[in-house]
């Protein structure tokens, strides 16, 4: 531990309260209404003073709130991430704080384990891994053991996991090889640390309002000075109307207007799930007018439903979308009950029982571990109340690969002894001998 460091990322430093306050007043509009404010307030103006004084504290504690409101959750959800990993040490297998690792410990990951540093596999039967958070490929990566070419890319680093990446299928045991900011998700964090902060194109636009309406309240009440003077109107009267003349000037309500705006913006987006620290990041947001990317389960939520199933008589609409197991089954618009067609609950008996994947609840609702598309399977099964049923001893399992292209479980009951088999259409086609014919069991495949 001494040698490598805690086997974390260096997050930016957080931002103290009184840094966030006075980031409110750092804008060329707020400090055209203070010198505003001081002016009024020097030649007698007093409500003219308290009046902008009170916009920019409104503008001030609003756009505070929001901010430090954004500040405060990242700091929750950092705080929610104390990963454990389970390791052998002495000979025994133990859970520590994935903090702790360092390189040469032998970590032991499982289906739903997040991936606690970068390990070079020893073991890895089926194992697969979702890395769409670090290469962008969305579909999960089979892994192996095998060595790879040292100038292969990222992706194709198949004897590799990755910190941060999570395993979806089978299980592994590998040896740590980089932590903390040694590790591949490091280097991206080092690098967004690097990256220099750009004004925002609402900052750079305001700053060029802001100096615009500085210049025209200078020039206005110069003129207006100088032609008094030479008219032979008393000098300190002109001062007074000049000064008058470039508070005037300055709209006092455009930047709590502004901020207002941002910050319902920002609410709209906490309503969907996504969090801004910064209240002009809404608008920056809303000027992107093109996206480009080719990883679609990256980009949406990842999530697969199993909606329909053809059976020889008819084809079954499964509704309900998500991770919830709750949706009807209907032919033809309606409603029917599963328990009516055995050829739809061996098929879906056979989804949940030919499967690694799994759901849970808890307090938030229902969660998935596992490969999307073998999720999909194990919903569908509880919809139709499957989940229920006394499940039989799995006697053996063949796991797919590239070359079998089907998995395969035996299950043993006390009076039946089943091979459960799923996979590519055309491979279990061709070993299948018999089909299910009009809702009767004839045969298995």
């Amino acid at each position: 531990m001494q040698a490598h460091g805690p086997n974390t990322l260096q997050a930016v430093k957080s931002t103290a309260w009184y840094t966030v306050l006075v980031r409110q007043f750092t804008d060329v509009l707020i400090f055209i209404l203070m010198v505003a404010a001081v002016i009024s307030l020097a030649v007698g103006e007093v409500t003219d003073a308290i009046v902008i004084a009170i916009i920019l504290v409104l503008n001030g504690v609003l756009g505070f709130v929001q901010e430090w409101k954004a500040e405060q959750a990242i700091a929750a959800l950092q705080r929610m991430l104390a990963p454990q990993a389970a390791v052998l040490r002495d000979g025994l297998e133990q859970n520590v704080e994935a903090s702790g690792l360092v390189p040469g410990d032998v970590v032991l990951l499982d289906a739903g384990d997040r991936v606690p540093a970068d390990l070079r596999l020893v073991q890895a039967p089926n194992l697969k891994v979702d890395e769409s958070s670090l290469t962008g490929e969305s579909l999960p990566m089979t892994k192996t053991v095998a060595p790879v070419a040292p100038e292969a890319v990222l992706a194709e680093r198949t004897s590799m996991v990755w910190m941060g990446t999570e395993v979806t299928d089978g299980r592994a045991r590998g040896v740590v090889v980089a932590t903390g900011m040694s590790t591949e998700f490091g280097r991206i964090a080092e690098l967004t640390q690097t990256i220099g902060q750009e004004q925002t194109p609402l900052q750079r636009r305001l700053s060029v309002v802001g100096k615009q309406l500085g210049i025209l309240a200078v020039s206005v009440s110069a003129i207006v000075v100088i032609l008094g003077v030479l008219t032979g109107k008393p000098l300190l009267e002109m001062f007074l109307t000049g000064v008058s003349l470039a508070v005037a000037v300055v709209p006092e309500g455009l930047p709590a207007v502004v901020t207002i705006t941002l910050a319902l913006g920002i609410r709209a987006m906490v309503r969907r799930n996504a969090l801004l620290r910064r209240l002009q990041a809404a608008e920056t947001l809303g000027a992107a007018s093109v996206i480009c990317t080719d990883k679609t389960g990256t980009l949406t939520q990842n999530q697969m439903t199993l909606q329909r199933v053809w059976l020889p008589a008819q084809e079954i609409t499964i509704t309900g979308v998500g991770h919830e197991p709750n949706g009807s089954f209907e032919v033809d618009g309606q409603s029917v009950a599963p328990r009516a067609y055995p050829d739809l609950l061996a098929i879906l008996g056979t989804g949940l029982v030919c499967n690694n994947a799994r759901i849970h609840q808890d307090g938030e609702g229902w969660h998935p571990v596992g490969d999307p598309t073998e999720t999909a399977l194990v919903v569908a099964a509880y919809k139709a109340g499957l989940n229920t049923e006394t499940p039989g001893q799995i006697e053996s399992e063949i796991s797919f690969n590239s070359s079998r292209k089907r998995m395969t479980i035996i299950e043993r009951r006390p009076d039946s002894l089943t091979a459960h088999v799923k996979g590519a259409p055309e491979v279990v086609l061709e070993r299948s001998t018999r089909i299910l014919d009009d809702s009767t069991i004839t045969g298995t495949a």
